[in-house]
């Protein structure tokens, strides 16, 4: 499955991120910094540029307007899909204005219920979804994991290898039940009958050089 990477204007933290051969490399707007500062060259730069304050001098440049419906971030998805891509990892798409944040997450949750597998990566977490089916997580013993309803409600939910489990449960938008859980082991299952789940994973790095990417199912 071909893999989109994103870079967006948003926080990072010290790992390097993890990219895979043959990637299609979107830069959001000021993610472009990001990319130079990685020594990356972006297939494709997108945004309003409202935040890299320029518009690069560059053949592969799609310029959007400041007034639109969509974020600079899921401009640059809808890119990834018209390319073919079904594996989506995102960075620098959490910290700063919560609104953009919030905004990241309902792209996890849309891709998620189109079947695509998608990452988002911020300062010690990463956040992922699953519709309909199960994610498969490895992680260290005692690191936070927090599940969420992001449908009225979800059904079938069963949460093994984490300190709480659940075993066909329901869990609903207005509810927070699935908050700090963690790992009881190095494997967590996290499944799904109907709805989905918005997951959030704590990342600590095993040593300076370890990749976030490298610790994803």
């Amino acid at each position: 499955m071909k893999t989109c990477i994103i870079f967006g204007a948003g926080e990072y933290d010290a790992q390097t991120p993890f990219i895979p051969a043959d990637s299609l490399i979107i830069a959001a707007d000021a993610g472009y910094a990001r990319c130079l500062a990685l020594g990356l060259t972006p297939d494709l730069v997108i945004g309003d540029f409202d935040s890299l304050c320029k518009v690069p001098d560059l053949s592969n440049v799609v310029r959007l307007p400041v007034e639109k419906d969509v974020t600079d971030m899921e401009a640059a998805v809808k890119q990834g899909i018209l390319r073919g891509c079904k594996v989506f990892h995102l960075y620098g798409g959490m910290g700063g204005r919560p609104d953009h944040t919030l905004a990241n997450y309902t792209i996890l949750t849309k891709l998620s219920q189109e079947k695509r597998e998608v990452f988002l990566y911020g300062e010690g977490y990463i956040v992922t979804a699953v519709t309909d089916g199960s994610l498969t997580l490895t992680g260290g013993r005692g690191e936070t994991v927090s599940v969420f309803s992001w449908t009225e409600r979800s059904e079938g939910v069963t949460l093994r290898g984490l300190k709480y489990p659940l075993e066909n449960a329901t869990l609903t938008n207005t509810f927070a039940l699935g908050v700090s859980n963690s790992f009881a082991d190095n494997t967590a299952v996290i499944s799904v009958r109907n709805g989905t789940l918005l997951v959030m994973r704590e990342v600590v790095p095993e040593s300076p050089g370890d990749q976030a990417g490298k610790k994803l199912p």
